[in-house]
C-alpha cells in the first residue's frame, strides 16, 4: 500500500478545505480500504470525516427525516421512525451487508461505493472506469452480474448499493458541502450513467462532501418493500433488486415509487413502470404490463439476459405483495 498522510478535520468546511490533490474522504472505510489494498485507488492523503457531528437522525419541519452522512447503516436500519415510515429503506440496509459491516459503514460512504465489477477491481486488467481509454473487457468477458439498462460501449458496470436503490425510490435529497458552498442534489440525479466517461460515478465535484440525506414526507412509503435476488442467502451483492412503494385506493393504483438495483451504472428509477401503473387497476396483469414497459429499454449482453425475466418477476411479486397489504 502506498504511504499516505492522515488528517481529522473539526467540521465540514475544514474537511472541504483539506481536500487537495490526491486526497480523499474517509468515512467507515469499508469500501475505500479494500480498494486501497487492491491498488485500485492510491490516495496521497485521507481526510477522516467519520467523527464530524453528522451522525444524528431527526425529523424535519415538513414531516420527513434528516439523516446525517455519518450515521452508521446499522443504526439507520434500526431507527423506529425509519422502520415505521420507510420500511423499504430499513429492509434495503439489512439486506446490504453483514452486521459487522453495517456497524462500520456510513450513509455518505454507502452512496459513494464503487462497482464490484471484477475488471475494475483487478489492476492487471484494462478498465475504462479505472483507467479511461483502456477498454471494457467485461462486454465480451465476465458480465453475468452487470448492466442491462443504461450502459454504454465504455462501461457495463453496476452500482452496488442497496440503500441507494431505496433512496432513489423515495426521492431523497442529498445535502452536499463543497468549495462553492452548500447545495442539495436529488435522487435520482446523484449518480451518473457511464456514457463516454465511466470514471465518474456521481455528479459531485472535487472537494464535495456529503453531509446528510433528507427523506421527504411520503405517506405511501409506509407501504413499501425491498426485495433482493442474490447468489447466496448470506451476505452477497444483488444480482437484481426492487424497491417499491404503492398506494391503492378502491382497487386502483393512486401512486407508486419504484427503483431497480443491479441493473445499471446507477440505482435505476423505474419511471416508465410508474407511469403505466398510476390510475391502473391493482392487478397482476397491470403489474406485468408496467414491468414490461420499463424493461422494453433493456439491452442485455450475451450472458446476462436472464436478468430481464428476473426483474419482471421480482417486480411483479413485490407489487402483488404490496397490493395485498391491509
Amino acid at each position: 500500500m502506498r504511504p499516505f498522510s492522515y488528517a481529522r478535520p473539526a467540521d465540514a468546511r475544514s474537511a472541504v478545505a483539506m481536500l487537495g490533490d490526491g486526497a480523499v474522504y474517509l468515512g467507515g472505510g469499508t469500501n475505500l480500504v479494500d480498494l486501497m489494498r487492491l491498488g485500485v485507488v492510491e490516495p496521497g492523503a485521507l481526510v477522516d470525516v467519520s467523527r464530524l457531528a453528522d451522525d444524528v437522525i431527526e425529523e424535519t419541519p415538513g414531516g420527513g427525516l434528516l439523516v446525517g452522512a455519518g450515521v452508521r447503516n446499522g443504526d439507520l436500519a434500526a431507527h423506529p421512525l425509519v422502520r415505521r415510515r420507510y420500511p423499504v429503506l430499513a429492509e434495503a440496509l439489512l439486506s446490504g451487508a453483514s452486521g459487522q459491516l453495517r456497524n462500520m459503514a456510513t450513509v455518505g460512504g454507502n452512496l459513494l461505493q464503487r462497482t464490484r465489477c471484477s475488471y475494475f477491481q483487478d489492476v492487471t486488467k484494462p478498465c475504462n472506469k479505472r483507467e479511461p481509454g483502456s477498454g471494457c473487457p467485461a462486454r465480451t468477458g465476465d458480465h453475468r452480474n452487470l448492466a442491462i439498462l443504461g450502459h454504454s460501449e465504455s462501461c457495463v458496470a453496476t452500482h452496488p448499493s442497496d440503500m441507494a436503490v431505496a433512496l432513489v425510490a423515495l426521492g431523497a435529497q442529498v445535502r452536499v458541502e463543497g468549495p462553492g458552498g452548500a447545495r442539495a442534489v436529488p435522487m435520482p440525479g446523484l449518480h451518473r450513467l457511464p456514457g463516454d466517461d465511466p470514471s465518474r460515478d456521481t455528479v459531485l465535484e472535487p472537494g464535495d462532501l456529503i453531509t446528510a440525506v433528507e427523506l421527504p414526507a411520503l405517506p405511501l412509503a409506509a407501504r413499501s418493500r425491498y426485495r433482493k435476488a442474490r447468489d447466496r442467502a448470506s451476505f452477497s451483492f444483488a444480482v437484481l433488486s426492487v424497491a417499491a412503494a404503492l398506494e391503492v385506493d378502491g382497487g386502483v393504483v393512486r401512486d407508486c415509487r419504484i427503483a431497480l438495483g443491479a441493473v445499471a451504472h446507477v440505482p435505476w428509477r423505474a419511471e416508465a413502470a410508474e407511469a403505466a401503473l398510476r390510475g391502473a387497476p391493482a392487478t397482476e396483469a397491470a403489474f406485468a404490463r408496467a414491468a414490461d414497459a420499463e424493461l422494453a429499454a433493456a439491452r442485455p449482453l450475451p450472458r446476462n439476459g436472464f436478468k430481464v425475466p428476473l426483474a419482471r418477476n421480482l417486480l411483479l411479486r413485490v407489487l402483488a405483495d404490496l397490493a395485498e397489504m391491509p
